[in-house]
């Protein structure tokens, strides 16, 4: 991600090969850990995430709880 977490460049393996994704938020930033640790997320959060929707905080069933 650049440093206003406003584009994002993702590289996913397909089972197949390797491609590149790249992504850009007109409004808002993508959210990232704090600490900058390394997360494994899965399916859901990551099309949240790319979607630039608060991945963290994803329910059962992809449904976005308000804290």
């Amino acid at each position: 991600a650049n440093r206003r977490a406003s584009r994002m460049k993702v590289l996913v393996h397909d089972g197949i090969g390797v491609w590149l994704a790249a992504r850009r938020l007109n409004v808002g930033r993508f959210v990232w850990p704090k600490d900058g640790r390394t997360l494994e997320l899965n399916r859901t959060q990551f099309d949240a995430l790319v979607l630039g929707l608060p991945w963290q905080r994803l329910g059962d069933g992809g449904i976005i709880r308000v804290l």
